[in-house]
């Protein structure tokens, strides 16, 4: 019996490995600054607690929110000049055909002085000019609005960039205080994607074959897990070891240490 026991344990021992990693939030991502301002705002009471769709960390806004106001008037102001400008071009162009018409009539009328034909030349081309003059005025109003509303834009998405918002996301911690000024890139806050965990292990180049096929064991217990990645380069940090992820369930508690066994299948045994 005591034989039968100590060649299972051997076996099992030849055919797993036994590692130990601490339960980590799927990812940690840092928030850096897109703007420069003036930090009005930091909800510290949401630290360490799921995030909803209010901000949380609030940069000075009034100036743009200002300017995004007279942007959106100016664009309506000149929306509607280049909508008279149109209609007035379009006036302009009947008024051309017709002219041009009357004088395709009389220009070679023998009956007509020279300085009528010639009134009527002129009085053409003054109209003609007239519809160039407004239809340049027309382009010169649409890349005005073209660049308003980009402007309009700019100011949304700056607007937007000092109310930081993660919902979803568990806080981790806020990098800056109410009353400091921020530049861009400067890390505003840590957040925390717990929607599912992640376990991480170290293996050597013997145990990379097969690895993504093993049964993974959590303290003791099987579980449906596979190894999800494994990086192909050693680590910088553990020498000659090749850092391998697992990715689990959402856990309740993290940063707990667990007992991970990487065992053959019975179809590799």
């Amino acid at each position: 019996m005591k034989i039968i026991v100590t060649f299972l344990f051997i076996t099992t021992l030849l055919f797993s490995n036994v590692y130990y990693s601490k339960v980590e939030p799927y990812e940690i991502r840092t928030i850096a600054s897109n703007v420069s301002g003036k930090v009005l705002y930091t909800d510290d009471n949401m630290i360490g607690k799921k995030l909803t769709s209010k901000v949380f960390i609030k940069i000075d806004s009034e100036l743009d929110e200002d300017e995004l106001k007279a942007v959106e008037k100016k664009l309506s102001y000149q929306k509607n000049t280049l909508l008279l400008n149109e209609k007035i071009l379009q006036n302009l162009q009947q008024l051309v055909e017709k002219k041009r018409e009357n004088y395709q009539k009389i220009k070679h009328l023998k009956i007509k002085s020279r300085i009528e034909k010639d009134k009527e030349f002129y009085d053409l081309l003054s109209s003609e000019n007239s519809s160039l003059a407004t239809q340049k005025e027309i382009n010169s109003l649409k890349t005005t609005i073209a660049d308003l509303e980009l402007r309009r834009k700019q100011l949304v998405k700056i607007i937007k960039d000092k109310n930081i918002i993660a919902k979803g996301f568990v806080l981790y911690e806020i990098s800056v205080k109410a009353g400091q000024t921020v530049g861009i890139s400067t890390p505003l806050a840590k957040i925390a994607d717990t929607s599912k965990a992640l376990l991480s292990v170290y293996l050597d180049k013997n145990d990379l074959k097969g690895v993504k096929k093993k049964v993974i064991y959590i303290n003791g217990k099987e579980t449906p897990y596979k190894v999800s990645r494994v990086s192909y380069i050693a680590d910088t940090k553990n020498i000659s070891k090749y850092k391998a992820q697992i990715i689990i369930d959402a856990q309740k508690v993290f940063s707990g240490l667990v007992k991970i066994e990487i065992k053959a299948s019975n179809n590799e045994k």
